[in-house]
């Protein structure tokens, strides 16, 4: 998907009623739920990989260590989206300083960080997979 499509919807998303936003933020949350059962898999994966190179032990070690760092990630992207979804319920209970224009804003920052994890965690992967496969051979 271009980075066109996204911003559009992106732009659309953001101008949707308070119900919609929740329900992104949601899915953002069984997402995160989704990626941190991936990393799991792909620790226990690396886990019983040996690399037939030796040149290869840095790269495992690498990816081992970039596992530990998705995981803080998640952590972080889930505590958020989960303030962000406490914003939410003070904003529709009327709380005061609470404004919809700020509660949106920080709905596009987060939907930007997905977005840009999303990406991130697809080239981990691939990545992930490439070095399994040369590792077998």
């Amino acid at each position: 998907m271009n980075t066109e499509i996204l911003n559009l919807k992106r732009a659309f998303l953001l101008e949707a009623g308070l119900n919609v936003l929740h329900f992104e933020s949601k899915e953002w949350l069984d997402t995160i739920a989704f990626w941190k059962d991936e990393i799991k898999f792909f620790d226990n994966l690396l886990k019983k990989t040996s690399p037939k190179d030796e040149r290869k032990i840095d790269t495992k070690k690498m990816l081992e260590d970039l596992d530990g760092i998705h995981s803080n990630l998640f952590k972080s992207m889930h505590e958020d989206i989960i303030a962000h979804e406490k914003q939410l319920s003070q904003l529709e209970k009327g709380a005061k300083g609470i404004a919809d224009a700020a509660y949106r804003e920080r709905h596009r920052e987060l939907s930007a960080r997905m977005d840009d994890f999303k990406s991130n965690f697809f080239i981990f992967k691939k990545i992930v997979f490439q070095y399994v496969k040369d590792s077998e051979l």
